[in-house]
């Protein structure tokens, strides 16, 4: 337990020393499913599961299995985490010992797709290390998403999977219907290549929190932790619980780490030729038509700081101070579709001819 705790303080050390991701949303993910999400650098992110289920009588215990994810990216396919959860049951199901303490620190690579919540297919390849079980583990995840439907689908690898000898494949799907830009619904299910393993399942009702980064969610499920091998080992119980998202950004507690935003400067023949407002965290104009060798400016009307990100190479702004401008010229004929970066809920395109 010991050797977990230190594990996790370095992990954590090493993420705030970086610069790293905004929030995940959980409207593009279900519970026991990891997605393909690798984001913006900018800020910690810190995910929070939690969940619990109570033990029949007498004693009516409640026994809590909360895991705690954080993350941090480099450069804008890859992100560096882990996950440490404090009651696991990998080894209690291998080998018949006590449950433990689960750490696994892991690797993600975004080989194919845009930023979450963009349209299409979107490929990940996520290599770990799962400390419980001392095995290198493996998951090749894909999601595709058109409108308000998300798609996923997961195949891993546990080369000791349940803290025993001899590799194993397991296999998890899932989907997320989005009501509107606040409200989704999730399910999935996956389980390693055995009929001795329980399949685990998840059901979800997922929240956006107005006017924050912030996303919630109330689950169902019975995988107890949000690891590799965790998400593929159903249990006996029912356990019922919540996710929540936290992006801690940098900025706000060492503002030595970020620039100051300075404004783009526009060329010689370069002319505004659209303003877009960022009020009541919205794009006010999320769609635009302009020339090639025109420009845009944008205009932070609201009281914290928003960004212009571009979800392709195009060069983005830095975090817009409230009242600040930002003026970007676009040379090249396409659809430039852009996000913000603390609130990625906000989108917007950008049409040139």
């Amino acid at each position: 337990m010991r050797r977990s705790i230190w594990l996790a303080a370095a992990l954590f050390v090493a993420i705030a020393a970086t610069c790293s991701l905004p929030a995940q949303s959980l409207l593009y993910r279900s519970a026991n499913l990891g997605g393909t999400w690798v984001v913006d650098p900018g800020v910690v992110q810190f995910n929070f599961v939690h969940r619990f289920y109570i033990v029949p009588g007498p004693g009516h215990v409640v026994v809590n299995d909360p895991t705690f994810t954080l993350a941090t990216g480099v450069g804008s396919k890859v992100a560096l985490g882990g996950q440490f959860a404090t009651h696991s049951f990998l080894i209690q199901t291998g080998a018949g010992s006590q449950s433990s303490n689960e750490t696994q620190v892991f690797a993600r690579w975004r080989a194919w797709g845009g930023p979450e919540g963009s349209e299409g297919l979107h490929v990940s390849l996520t290599p770990a290390y799962n400390l419980l079980a001392k095995s290198a583990d493996g998951e090749l995840g894909a999601d595709w998403t058109s409108g308000p439907v998300t798609l996923e689908g997961a195949a891993r690898v546990a080369a000791k999977p349940l803290g025993q000898s001899g590799a194993r494949a397991a296999f998890g799907g899932g989907a997320v219907v989005r009501v509107n830009r606040y409200v989704a619904f999730s399910t999935d299910v996956g389980s390693f290549v055995s009929p001795t393993v329980r399949a685990a399942w998840s059901a979800a009702l997922n929240l956006l929190i107005p006017g924050s980064p912030h996303t919630f969610s109330l689950e169902v499920s019975n995988a107890m932790t949000s690891t590799i091998q965790g998400n593929s080992i159903g249990q006996s119980q029912r356990l019922y619980g919540f996710e929540f998202t936290i992006p801690i950004h940098l900025k706000r507690f060492a503002p030595w780490l970020h620039g100051s935003p300075k404004p783009a400067a526009l060329g010689p023949s370069a002319a505004v030729a659209a303003e877009v407002r960022m009020a009541a965290y919205r794009f006010q104009a999320p769609s635009l038509t302009i020339a090639a060798g025109q420009a845009v400016r944008w205009t932070n009307d609201d009281p914290v700081e928003h960004s212009v990100t571009f979800d392709g190479t195009e060069p983005g702004s830095p975090l817009i101070l409230a009242t600040g401008t930002y003026v970007h010229r676009f040379d090249a004929p396409g659809t430039y579709s852009y996000h913000c970066t603390p609130h990625p809920f906000m989108k917007g395109v950008i049409v040139v001819k």
